[in-house]
């Protein structure tokens, strides 16, 4: 049964809960499983999940830790996988980043409410992208924030400038958070615009976060990190997408220097540690063979993007960029329906191709879009296009 069927809550309830959005993509997602069990096919394109298993690698390196005992880690992670990430930093960026400020989490998620768990107290503003990844601004709400959604599009490449940073701050702002590359738009947040949002943050007394869980997935220039310029900036990142590791459950907090003491506090208290064998898995992330197995599989995302993204254009849909990074391409789709919502769930129904109609990304003329994943290969791909072009037409 799915969520929306069953009673409702008859006792008390936070009064937080009535700000709270349900993730509405799942509910589409339970109805498109609903179908696969009666034997309808059905082509996922809504869920931002990698298709590929997990490097053999780190499967390796889970399975033999599993033979061990395995208690409670550090409550900021094992250390060597602290410093396999430092090192990480250091070998592809170039940046030197102390293992000590580096916090394994339970995913980014848990990555995220350390980050705001510290910094945000009751009214307290945080700065956002609308559209954006709905979750965030959902974290913002349940630690009595107020998330404060600024429209983005196109033609600000749907990501924040240091302008509108600077004209939303009010007494109440405490921080911003950008995501680079983003979800669902898969735009970045050019260097020079970062470091100019950075500076207009740091005048104003706040705090930058910023979102690199995609960042491994760029596909026309080389990843780049925000500790490049500053190492006062909440980084979050994620063994999830580029390293395909999402039901482990484990991602990473990069701390300014002064809040690790704080941020461990809250860890201890939250959820102890993150999982002991998804960490000493995800020792073997960074090793060369794994590596060459994720970048192979980077080049063939940027294939299906390279696919897609034309062939959707030809339907109709209106993607005015090309996305730089993640896996996700945000399209427009007024010329073919005035309620994308409605579109997602017609589609869905008609031709067995699940997507994610724009209101789980904000309120930005959200009913025009739908998100479009391409965590698929590209035969499914191709007969995903097919699908909807008998459908259109």
């Amino acid at each position: 049964m799915s969520a929306n069927k069953l009673p409702a809550a008859s006792g008390r309830l936070a009064h937080r809960m009535s700000d709270i959005a349900p993730f509405y993509v799942m509910e589409l997602l339970s109805r498109a499983h609903a179908l696969e069990a009666a034997g309808r096919s059905v082509i996922h394109l809504e869920v931002g999940e990698p298709d590929f298993a997990t490097p053999q690698p780190i499967v390796a390196a889970g399975t033999a830790a599993l033979q061990q005992r395995l208690p409670y880690t550090h409550a900021l992670g094992v250390p060597a996988l602290r410093s396999a990430i430092s090192a990480h930093y250091r070998q592809r960026f170039g940046v030197t980043v102390d293992p000590a400020r580096i916090v394994i989490t339970a995913g980014a998620s848990g990555a995220l409410l350390l980050a705001l768990g510290v910094l945000i107290d009751p009214g307290d503003e945080v700065l956002l992208t609308d559209p954006g990844y709905p979750c965030n601004r959902q974290f913002v709400r349940a630690l009595e924030g107020r998330p404060v959604s600024l429209p983005v599009d196109a033609e600000s490449h749907y990501q924040l400038s240091a302008e509108m940073v600077a004209r939303a701050w009010s007494k109440r702002t405490a921080a911003v958070l950008l995501a680079s590359p983003a979800n669902p738009t898969g735009t970045i947040v050019p260097a020079t615009m970062l470091r100019a949002i950075h500076e207009v943050v740091r005048a104003r007394a706040g705090t930058l976060m910023v979102d690199e869980i995609y960042q491994g997935l760029v596909y026309d220039s080389e990843p780049q990190t925000a500790l490049g310029f500053a190492d006062d900036i909440f980084v979050i990142n994620s063994f999830s997408k580029y390293f395909q590791m999402t039901g482990w459950r484990l991602g990473w907090l990069v701390v300014p220097p002064g809040y690790v003491r704080e941020v461990e506090k809250l860890a201890q208290n939250l959820f102890i540690c993150a999982s002991t064998p998804a960490q000493y898995a995800a020792l073997a992330a960074f090793t060369p063979e794994t590596l060459a197995i994720t970048e192979q599989r980077r080049a063939e995302f940027r294939a299906r993007r390279d696919y897609l993204l034309p062939a959707l254009r030809q339907l109709g849909f209106e993607i005015p960029l090309t996305p730089e990074g993640a896996f996700y391409l945000y399209a427009d789709c007024a010329r073919l329906t005035q309620d994308s919502q409605r579109f997602a769930w017609d589609v869905l129904e008609e031709t067995g191709v699940a997507i994610t109609p724009g209101l789980d990304f904000g309120a930005h003329e959200t009913h025009r879009y739908v998100r479009f994943s391409y965590c698929a290969a590209l035969p499914t791909l191709a007969e995903a296009v097919s699908r909807l072009r008998n459908f259109l037409d």
